[in-house]
């Protein structure tokens, strides 16, 4: 099975620059192009959150007309920037999309991999929270399907990165996250957007990894004074590609036309 993740496209109304400095929307367009032109092309895409900049309606509008040109299935969850009701309405007919309340669902019919998506974001914050009731939810949904290899998804990731200006609005309590995870060992993944970079590491007994954006990319600074910054750097999204020998390999893949492709000896 073949996983696409986006993450962070902030799509803007028709016209309008993310943060005046970059087309977000021609830069989502462009990603959904390189996945629509892999081969073979990814049996589902996930969407990481932040999919529009101000929870507009009219961005959710540009959103879908943009979405439009995905040519397999796709699940979504919201971000700090989406207003949950905006992406409710969005996404309104979706056989996933919960009728009130956070974006949390399973989808077990699109593959050999199940998907759990998990809502940790608080409205009108940028931090994200995973709370008594979520962890109780997220452990009975993995312990109703032990066997089935799984990939959990959320928009704040729950660790803290080294990168000050990030780490203010992560996602708190992570080690309530680590303990269920822990009990479950078929998650294979937890994969998470927000940070706007591509990170990995052991979480809870598997691996996370966070997407790079669509759009800009947070500059990795480590030192506790760095002051917030950002960089036009090249977007990418990540493949998720689960085999039964194997189980679940990441792959980053950068967005544009590149030089090649050359003889490899």
């Amino acid at each position: 099975m073949l996983i696409a993740q986006l993450s962070d496209p902030h799509v803007r109304p028709r016209g309008r620059l993310y943060q005046d400095v970059v087309d977000s929307n021609a830069q989502f367009a462009a990603a959904i192009s390189a996945v629509n032109k892999l081969d073979p092309r990814p049996d589902l895409v996930l969407l990481s959150g932040d999919l529009v900049d101000h929870g507009r309606d009219e961005e959710y509008e540009m959103l879908s007309e943009l979405l439009a040109a995905v040519k397999v299935p796709l699940l979504a969850i919201p971000g700090n920037h989406d207003d949950r009701e905006a992406f409710r309405r969005a996404f309104a007919g979706r056989p996933w999309l919960p009728a009130s309340g956070p974006i949390d669902y399973v989808v077990g019919d699109g593959g050999a991999v199940r998907i759990v998506a998990v809502d940790v974001t608080l409205p009108g914050l940028h931090h994200g929270l995973v709370g008594v009731e979520k962890a109780a939810w997220l452990d009975s949904v993995l312990s109703s399907d032990p066997r089935r290899p799984t990939v959990v998804m959320m928009h704040q990731p729950p660790f803290d990165t080294g990168i000050p200006y990030l780490d203010l609005y992560s996602c708190r309590e992570g080690q309530r996250l680590a303990d269920v995870v822990r009990r479950h060992p078929q998650v294979e993944r937890i994969v998470c957007g927000h940070v706007h970079r591509f990170m990995q590491m052991r979480f809870g007994g598997t691996m996370l990894c966070t997407a790079p954006s669509t759009t800009t990319a947070i500059a990795l600074q480590l030192r506790p004074e760095a002051l917030p910054a950002s960089h036009v750097e090249p977007p990418a999204f990540l493949l998720h590609h689960w085999r039964p020998e194997t189980g679940l390999v990441t792959h980053f893949l950068p967005i544009g036309v590149f030089p090649g492709p050359y003889p490899f000896a």
